[in-house]
């Protein structure tokens, strides 16, 4: 309050009329303070708090026949506020960045790519604070609503291009996956997400965050909508062609997840299962792989070597590269508004521009190894599977950092896989586990887009059939909250210490029925198999044991005792080998590579 306003009522206190016009003062203010409050609850309702600017950029003529017809004709579509749209200023998520900066001068070529294929452009999205984080919380322009979980973070930074989608303002959406930045969202408000290989989209007119690690990608609801979108930012071919397919399960990060293998590896397997040109699935730790096959990453890595730790190293160097490129760009800006930083930017801005680093050259030659080690892992025809996320979406303001922390590492761990690596990866939802949405994700060779858009068509129907039919299946825990599969393997282990070889068998069908993902199953069938005599399907079921776990010693050795009762030698004595390698002290392995021994010479 004013000098003069006080002297006023001090002045007029004992008059009754200054009240009353005290009072319809302060009144005003509460009712336009309190309108303005509502106009924007109701606007945030309206759109999920997705959009920051409306309009409307309408789509290219169509070109005059023979030309092809558009492909996006008819479709609507949000951008994040990264992407140059002119006239307008890109704001980049931070209103400081938007107060000294002037209109763009022309639109993004990614914008433009999609009106000249017909979609229409209606509005710019919420992101993180300059493409900073993964949760999707802006607190200057508001967290866009989850419409799946409102009271639980979106995911980010693409937060508001996400929602739009999901809450269907729109059939599509452009993001920025720089650290997960649109897989992450995807998977948290359960749509398709797509992070095409680095540097195969163009970013001109996109404000970039670390340009060695960022891709424009995009969202979808529907996986059609997905794949042309990306046929016209990559300019694809429409022309399809059969390929063999070999589907890797990442053992090592499902074990991460918290949702049950049922839902999400078994899932996956059963869909691909009565489809042409799959084959066999395989199964490895990938942890163990990028630490055999990036030889740089140990100078990061802690003493021991398990997956999550080797994992966490490399998202390590994923967000130093992160950092001291952002500095790159963006210091110079920083220069000019020093006495804005601090809390009128996130954290994460803050520590980039701090940031310092003397040994940027390991970090480079790490994306380098970790590059050429996936397409050595996938070739032309491999697709590793993974959880895209390994928790369900925090809620919304967390204040436990440790928490926070917590979340931050494990999903970064999972999202530095591609970023390193530059490999596409697409996001699928598969339903919900309880109130969480569950997704897998689905990597190919570095510029194997096309390969993987068309295997999300071939596969995608058949992926949420068989989503729908894990949701149906009750109960998955009995009333001590053990998982239903674990109950009926023990029923089978109780039968087979009975003898009781065919009802053992019943029960093992049934625990793979519900978790067709879990070697001891197979194994534990097979042995009863071997009980009955069955050895062509005791050595398919540790043949099955095997391509799920490569170190099961048991699935050796019940496989080799089938073939070696198969009257098939060689091959059985190369089982029993295997296990001595895996176990070299295993008596039952050194007795039966003897006995074959003799038996072959």
């Amino acid at each position: 309050m004013s000098k003069s306003s006080l002297t006023f009522i001090q002045t007029n206190a004992s008059n009754p009329k200054t009240w009353v016009v005290i009072g319809v003062t302060v009144a005003g203010i509460v009712i336009l303070a309190e309108t303005r409050k509502r106009r924007i609850k109701a606007l945030r309702e309206e759109h999920f708090g997705a959009f920051l600017d409306r309009f409307e950029l309408l789509p290219f003529p169509p070109p005059p026949p023979p030309a092809a017809k558009q492909t996006l004709s008819g479709l609507t579509f949000s951008i994040s506020d990264a992407f140059d749209i002119k006239d307008y200023i890109t704001g980049f998520g931070s209103p400081q960045w938007k107060k000294t900066h002037e209109a763009a001068e022309k639109t993004a070529v990614v914008v433009t790519t999609l009106l000249r294929n017909g979609a229409t452009c209606v509005a710019k999205t919420v992101m993180d604070e300059m493409g900073f984080g993964i949760t999707g919380e802006n607190k200057h322009y508001g967290t866009p609503i989850n419409p799946l979980m409102p009271s639980n973070v979106p995911g980010g930074c693409s937060s508001g291009s996400a929602v739009s989608v999901a809450s269907q303002l729109v059939d599509f959406a452009l993001g920025i996956d720089t650290t997960g930045g649109v897989r992450i969202p995807a998977s948290f408000c359960g749509i398709l997400g797509f992070r095409p290989s680095q540097g195969t989209v163009s970013s001109v007119g996109v404000l970039p965050n670390s340009q060695s690690l960022e891709t424009v990608g995009w969202f979808a609801r529907d996986a059609s909508v997905l794949c042309q979108v990306g046929h016209a930012l990559l300019n694809l071919s429409a022309v399809t062609h059969k390929r063999q397919r070999s589907l890797i399960f990442a053992d090592d990060l499902f074990d991460l997840s918290d949702i049950p293998k049922q839902k999400s590896v078994h899932v996956v397997r059963k869909a691909i299962e009565n489809l042409s040109g799959y084959q066999a699935p395989k199964h490895m730790n990938v942890g163990q792989y990028v630490a055999s096959n990036v030889p740089s990453l140990a100078e990061f890595s802690e003493k021991s070597q398990d997956s999550a730790s080797t994992l966490k190293a490399l998202a390590s160097v994923m967000l130093s590269i992160q950092r001291h490129e952002f500095k790159t760009n963006h210091e110079e800006w920083s220069q000019t508004c020093k006495s804005f930083l601090g809390p009128r930017f996130s954290s994460d801005v803050v520590t980039a521009l701090k940031s310092r680093n003397d040994n940027i050259k390991s970090l480079y030659r790490i994306k380098t190894e970790m590059r050429a080690a996936l397409q050595s892992l996938l070739k032309e025809d491999g697709i590793l599977v993974i959880p895209t996320v390994a928790d369900p979406p925090p809620k919304l303001n967390t204040k436990n950092k440790n928490a926070v922390n917590e979340f931050l590492d494990r999903n970064y761990a999972l999202a530095s896989i591609a970023s390193m690596s530059g490999c596409c990866q697409v996001t699928i939802p598969l339903g919900k586990h309880g109130d969480s949405p569950i997704s897998v994700s689905l990597l190919a060779y570095y510029g194997g887009d096309k390969f993987l858009l068309d295997t999300i068509l071939d596969v995608y129907a058949s992926l949420q059939d068989q989503a729908d039919i894990a949701a149906s299946l009750a109960p998955v825990t009995d009333s001590n909250g053990i998982e239903a599969s674990e109950v009926m393997k023990e029923k089978g282990n109780a039968a087979y210490k009975g003898k009781q070889w065919n009802k053992a068998v019943s029960c093992y069908t049934e625990a793979i029925k519900l978790n067709g993902a879990n070697a001891t199953y197979f194994c534990n069938r097979a042995a009863a198999f071997l009980e009955l005599a069955r050895f062509q399907q005791a050595e398919e079921d540790c043949t099955e044991a095997i391509s799920i776990d490569k170190k099961n010693v048991k699935a050796y050795l019940r496989r080799g005792t089938a073939r070696e009762s198969l009257i098939r030698y060689k091959e059985a004595a190369a089982d029993f080998k295997h296990a001595l390698v895996l176990e070299p002290q295993n008596k039952t392995a050194k007795t039966a590579e003897k006995r074959l021994r003799k038996l072959m010479s």
